[in-house]
C-alpha cells in the first residue's frame, strides 16, 4: 500500500467529512503521527482536520486524553477498551465531532501470545455517541502495519459517516 492509496482514502473522509460539516480529531499510537500527517498532506484538509493527538506511552494516553488507569491496567495500552477512550478523549479534548483512535503492536517486539504483533485496536466516535470499535491483524514488516493501520482508520472514518444520513438543506 503506497502513499498514493492513502491520501486517496484521505481525500474520501475529508469529502464525506466535509458534506456533513463535520470536523475530525485524532488519537495515534502505533502509528506515531501518521494519519495525521497523511490527513495534512491534502490541500485544504483544514476545513476538516481539527486536531491529533501522539499517545506513544500509557501515561500520555493517561494525561492527554484521560484513558484511566483502571482500564490500562485491566486490558492493557493495546485494546479495544483502551483505543474506545482515547477516542472519548480526542473528543472532549477537542471541537471535533468525529474521532478516531489507532492502537496496536506493529513490531517487531512487543508482542505476547495474546496480542502478537500485527495486532491493532481503532475506535471511532461521534460526539453525539456513537461509537464503534474494532480489532483487526494485520501482517508484514512495521512499516507494512503501520500503514494498513492507517488506512484502517480512514477506511473507519468513511464507513462511519456514509452510514449516517447526510444533512438535509
Amino acid at each position: 500500500m503506497d502513499d498514493m492509496v492513502l491520501q486517496d482514502l484521505a481525500r474520501q473522509a475529508g469529502t464525506a467529512l466535509s458534506q456533513q460539516e463535520l470536523m475530525l480529531a485524532t488519537a495515534e499510537s502505533c502509528t506515531g503521527g501518521w494519519l495525521g500527517q497523511t490527513i495534512t498532506s491534502i490541500a485544504g484538509s483544514s476545513a476538516w482536520y481539527e486536531r491529533g493527538f501522539i499517545t506513544y506511552a500509557a501515561i500520555s494516553k493517561h494525561e492527554m486524553l484521560g484513558v484511566s488507569n483502571a482500564t490500562l491496567e485491566q486490558y492493557g495500552t493495546v485494546s479495544e477498551q483502551t483505543a474506545s477512550e482515547m477516542s472519548a478523549g480526542a473528543i472532549a479534548r477537542s471541537h471535533a465531532q468525529v474521532a478516531v483512535s489507532i492502537t496496536g503492536i506493529a513490531g517487531p517486539d512487543g508482542a505476547t501470545t495474546e496480542k502478537p504483533v500485527g495486532m491493532v485496536c481503532f475506535a471511532w466516535i461521534m460526539k453525539e455517541g456513537m461509537a464503534l470499535t474494532e480489532t483487526r491483524y494485520f501482517s508484514g514488516s512495521r512499516e507494512e502495519i503501520r500503514r494498513q493501520s492507517v488506512a484502517g482508520a480512514l477506511q473507519g472514518v468513511i464507513d462511519l459517516l456514509y452510514s449516517i444520513p447526510p444533512k438535509v438543506a
